[in-house]
């Protein structure tokens, strides 16, 4: 009997699933177990011209709707998605390992509310008139055409809608490639838009490793290209797609700075960097891995920490007691376990976890490192996964300037009851997506993204807009046209 997870077929083209099983199968493997659940194969090189060719002539009929039309697809696309949370939650457990606990609020919720978002900010894409005397100049706001999205691997269901909502509420099609260790999400994804009432050909996924990335992001009808991923793998992408002068959003890694001052509430503070460090086992790119703790409360904290680090449950993600699960392969946890050693062997101070965990699977315990110094590995490389780097500080100068010597600009937090400090030093760091009093909330609302090498262009909120679309002039004289001859 094939597992619950094991999907239709590899690829979803033209409003149906498509297989070809001359391409390179992908196993999939859960996490949790180690074992292989599902074979999804590789899109060929006739498959890529499949989706390609499909997207480009399909996306000419719906950039003609209205967008209202169009926002009332994704917006009932996003009610089936809420409907039916439980079994996508119960999919994106088995595609990442994460707990679904935390699926069943932050997974296709999270991606229903992007579908809805911009769907029902579709009907509202507009232009401007400005007048220049009795001429007058308006602008329309149009597609870009074919877009090509490439999704990470830590929220498979997001992604595909955080990039294929506003590509498509402007009017744009899209071809998503999923990461090759998380396939299975964007098929379901694809599967809803098109009961929604998509037209076929508009949103179309096909797997693959970085060939069939590589394939998509140079192909000439390609005109815009978001990915989500790595610092190394965005500077290959974007050199790639500036080659052709395409567009690019990129949503990159981090090592973004939490700071925790003096006067911070401590239960909130050692619950931001909870969250902020083993939500999603610390697979989240925007996650605030350097703890920057003011001297005054720093055992306090780290004691506090401890405890409540404790209290993690590792164990079967479908089970909904557990709140802590693997990584997501055995590679990424292999990675993880040597940025562990490093730690060790550089001189920090283990405060709890630095082991893997006792348990099928690619279990790693949370594990907090607390003197940490600017120049460790650690505190230096993203590592993403369940490790805390806790520094220790004296002044706000001396953090902020700390906190941004980094490449990267993602994200920053700061803990503190004076109000005046917290934007005085939001305001100083160098970092695309902020948070006070908290960590890493991301409402489809607010922009995301960072800056440095953290990325370019920002992902949600009417921002994204102007990423998938672009603005034509036109100007209009009402009288004669003067000429030198």
């Amino acid at each position: 009997m094939t597992h619950p997870a094991q999907p239709k077929a590899s690829h979803f083209i033209n409003g149906e699933y498509v297989e070809d099983t001359a391409g390179t199968p992908i196993p999939v493997i859960y996490a949790a177990t180690g074992e292989q659940i599902a074979t999804v194969h590789a899109a060929t090189p006739a498959i890529v011209e499949q989706a390609l060719s499909t997207a480009k002539a399909a996306q000419k009929a719906w950039a003609k709707m209205t967008g209202t039309e169009r926002g009332r697809i994704l917006r009932r696309a996003a009610d089936i998605m809420r409907t039916r949370n439980r079994d996508l939650s119960v999919l994106e457990t088995y595609d990442t390992g994460k707990p679904l606990q935390e699926t069943l609020v932050a997974d296709a919720t999270s991606g229903a509310d992007a579908l809805e978002y911009f769907g029902g900010l579709a009907g509202s894409l507009t232009g401007e008139h400005i007048p220049m005397g009795e001429d007058w100049v308006y602008t329309v706001r149009e597609a870009l055409g074919l877009c090509v999205g490439i999704g990470a691997w830590n929220y498979p269901t997001q992604i595909a809608c955080w990039k294929g909502a506003p590509a498509l509420a402007c009017g744009n099609s899209m071809v998503f490639k999923p990461s090759e260790t998380t396939p299975l999400c964007a098929l379901k994804v694809a599967e809803i838009l098109h009961e929604a009432g998509l037209p076929a050909g508009v949103f179309n996924v096909v797997q693959g490793m970085g060939e069939v990335g590589g394939a998509l992001v140079t192909d000439p009808r390609v005109d815009k290209v978001s990915l989500t991923g790595s610092v190394p793998t965005g500077k290959k992408v974007y050199a790639a797609a500036a080659a052709g002068m395409k567009h690019v959003t990129m949503e990159l890694g981090g090592k973004s700075p939490l700071i925790i001052f003096d006067d911070a509430d401590v239960e909130n503070a050692v619950g931001g960097a909870i969250n902020g460090n083993f939500y999603s086992s610390g697979q989240v790119c925007s996650n605030g891995t350097r703890v920057f703790v003011q001297k005054g409360i720093k055992e306090k904290f780290l004691a506090r920490l401890a405890e409540r680090t404790g209290a993690a449950v590792l164990g079967d993600p479908q089970d909904e007691a557990t709140n802590f699960g693997p990584m997501v392969t055995e590679n990424q946890m292999n990675i993880v376990l040597g940025y562990v050693e490093k730690g060790k062997a550089e001189g920090a101070r283990l405060i709890c976890g630095g082991n893997r965990a006792d348990l099928p699977g690619f279990f790693i315990q949370p594990t907090v490192f607390a003197d940490v110094t600017d120049d460790m590995t650690i505190a230096r490389e993203e590592i993403f996964g369940p490790v805390m780097s806790v520094l220790d500080f004296d002044t706000e100068e001396e953090v902020i300037a700390r906190a941004n010597d980094t490449e990267f600009g993602l994200s920053a937090g700061v803990f503190t009851n004076d109000f005046s400090r917290a934007h005085r030093v939001i305001g100083q760091l160098e970092a695309g997506s902020c948070f006070i009093n908290s960590y890493n909330d991301a409402p489809v609302e607010a922009p995301f993204g960072g800056v440095k090498a953290s990325g370019v262009g920002r992902e949600n909120s009417k921002e994204a807009i102007k990423h998938f679309s672009q603005v034509k002039s036109v100007y209009v004289r009402m009288g004669d046209v003067e000429a030198a001859f």
